[in-house]
């Protein structure tokens, strides 16, 4: 079962508990089924009635009261998987509502990291629904970053990179609004990034005068020798080996690896403007 089996299945429950994601995993669903009978209706041209958009009553063999007792570590690693994706896309949504309008430019982003994941068909629209049903929510971007934080607790390659994407998505537009740099603020503070790792991606994104600096979260007055720690740190994180193991998909590897790619290319400016 792929992580989005694990959503649809109803399984999803036992890694999120409920709370904020759950709520909107539930609404997402909801709507995804509803949105897919109306379509075998249409389809087939007969009328099986009409359910309520927004209620999910799973049934049968994916129903969550049938997974409960499954502990395999597949099973564990695609939950992991699909809290992920939830938290993601959740967290997105807030980012993007926060100054009272979301762009095109935002929604553009958005839909650039589904294809740079490879997230297509179902799971795309799944993707995208959870990103409307955060954004008009009640819940606050503080409470799906709270959830996050649990999930990736020993993941710090996977908090770095959400905030990569919440840069990238509020600066889609070339401009940084303050509610939105109040969001990413108070998400870094509850992942536990650094004010100085903040900083270096938020050069990074705004266009630093050292950005190779940048991308390994450094400033040019650094040492050698912390140049080097730090490099060798952030290559064994987002080594594309290490993502594979952790079990998270094929989507969120590609991502990976593109960072791991420019902390290489980060790492080569530095090494031969020292000569090290």
């Amino acid at each position: 079962m792929s992580w989005f089996g694990k959503i649809l299945g109803g399984t999803i429950g036992l890694v999120v508990g409920g709370g904020p994601l759950g709520a909107i995993a539930g609404a997402a669903i909801g709507h995804h089924l509803f949105d897919r009978d109306a379509e075998k209706r249409q389809r087939i041209g007969q009328n099986h009635g009409q359910g309520r958009a927004g209620t999910y009553r799973p049934t049968g063999a994916g129903a969550a009261g049938a997974g409960a007792g499954r502990t395999s570590e597949s099973g564990r690693r695609e939950e992991r998987q699909a809290a992920f994706f939830l938290a993601l896309f959740s967290i997105l949504g807030k980012l993007a509502k926060a100054d009272g309008t979301i762009t095109r430019e935002e929604g553009e982003a958005v839909v650039s990291f589904l294809d740079r994941m490879g997230v297509t068909g179902s799971q795309r629209a799944f993707a995208i629904r959870v990103f409307n049903e955060a954004k008009d929510s009640r819940y606050t971007v503080e409470d799906f970053a709270r959830q996050f934080a649990q999930i990736t607790r020993e993941q710090p390659d996977l908090r770095s990179s959400l905030m990569d994407m919440l840069f990238e998505t509020a600066l889609s537009n070339k401009e940084l609004h303050p509610k939105e740099d109040e969001v990413i603020r108070s998400v870094a503070t509850i992942l536990g990034i650094s004010p100085a790792e903040l900083n270096a991606i938020r050069n990074k994104h705004m266009g630093g005068t050292d950005h190779a600096f940048s991308v390994l979260g450094l400033t040019p007055e650094a040492t050698d020798d912390e140049i080097r720690r730090v490099y060798r740190q952030l290559v064994q994180e987002y080594h594309p080996d290490r993502i594979v193991s952790q079990g998270m998909p094929q989507e969120f590897v590609e991502y990976a690896t593109e960072r791991f790619q420019e902390i290489q290319r980060a790492w080569e400016t530095i090494r031969r403007g020292r000569n090290l």
